[in-house]
């Protein structure tokens, strides 16, 4: 797998990165990962490289003498900053250097990049950001996390679709459950978007459930969780800071007293489990599909295991073909709904 790394776009520099990017070469999976190419200011790269002892052969450095910030407005300072890393990687996916590309930088920007230079499958209107979430059994798809703030009921109706076909393709979930995220189960909650992304959801062949409250989501009765990318971008980064919360509280109390460490103890593996399935930076980053192309989203603050991880996510998904099945589906839904193309 080739894979394109903007490293100049998170919070903490190129530095956390490129450390993420030798973890992965150390790791577990990096077989699959055959050529990488590093994206940004070169002399940066080239100082990180030499800090962190990366191995040099592994990848090459591709300059980009500009970085698009967390402050920037995406579209124009797209077009201001021509030679900003997330374009310069993005490019590398268009000429077909490289197969994917992991960025950690300004969510809008990255989208609106890849948009217009990779362009949307046949039949999606917007990409969509899929983050996968714990649930008490296993796992679950939560999707628009951020795109798009503002979307149609024909959104809604495309992010079930791809939802569904990356749970099962992804996720191995055979017959993924699909749901739109509402303030209630009958049909007439909600507001105008939910109501007739509903009845759009209702003529298609998914596994659809209707609406699904909040806490539905936790209690795995259901796979794929619908909403616009308002909704979701606060579902996620309220769901992240509460699990965050649960474990500081855990720790604090758990060592309050000897008896209670004593306990905390013999329960340690229960405890590992619990981090562990709670712990946003496990399954690395969030793919963004509907996309001519593989882009995943990494936190902005990500550390290098959240990189590495996300390394690790695009090479082992390079065989499963998810945009050729996305698009398979798209054109099923599109012959059974009164949607046109």
């Amino acid at each position: 797998m080739r894979i394109a790394v903007d490293v100049m776009g998170g919070d903490h520099g190129c530095g956390v990165v490129i450390a993420g990017v030798k973890l992965a070469l150390h790791g577990k999976g990096n077989e699959n990962i055959t050529e990488l190419f590093l994206v940004g200011d070169k002399t940066e790269i080239q100082r990180a490289i030499a800090e962190h002892k990366c191995p040099a052969d592994r990848f090459q450095i591709v300059h980009a003498s500009e970085v698009l910030t967390m402050e920037d407005k995406p579209i124009a300072a797209l077009r201001r900053k021509k030679d900003c890393s997330i374009t310069r990687a993005i490019d590398l996916v268009k000429d077909g250097r490289a197969e994917a590309i992991i960025s950690p930088g300004n969510t809008g920007g990255i989208v609106a990049a890849a948009t217009l230079k990779l362009r949307q499958l046949e039949g999606v209107d917007r990409p969509a950001i899929a983050t996968v979430m714990p649930s008490t059994k296993g796992k679950f798809v939560l999707l628009d996390a951020g795109a798009n703030p503002e979307c149609k009921p024909i959104h809604l109706l495309q992010f079930a679709i791809m939802g569904s076909v990356y749970s099962r393709e992804m996720l191995g979930c055979a017959s993924p459950r699909v749901g739109i995220l509402s303030n209630g189960t009958e049909e007439i909650k909600g507001n105008e978007l939910t109501r007739e992304a509903l009845k759009l959801c209702q003529q298609t062949d998914l596994n659809f459930l209707g609406y699904v409250e909040g806490h539905d989501m936790f209690a795995d009765h259901v796979d794929v969780v619908v909403t616009d990318g308002f909704v979701g971008n606060i579902v996620l980064k309220a769901s992240e800071g509460l699990g965050k919360t649960i474990l500081q509280i855990l720790k604090r109390e758990l060592t309050a007293t000897p008896v209670r460490k004593l306990g905390a103890l013999m329960a340690k593996k229960g405890f590992q489990t619990l981090k562990n399935k709670m712990d946003p930076e496990a399954h690395g980053g969030a793919r963004i599909v509907g996309l001519n192309g593989t882009v995943v989203k990494v936190h902005g603050s990500a550390g290098e295991r959240v990189v590495a991880n996300a390394l690790h996510q695009i090479a082992a998904s390079a065989s499963q073909q998810l945009n050729e099945h996305i698009g398979a589906a798209m054109a099923r839904a599109q012959e059974r709904t009164a949607v046109p193309a």
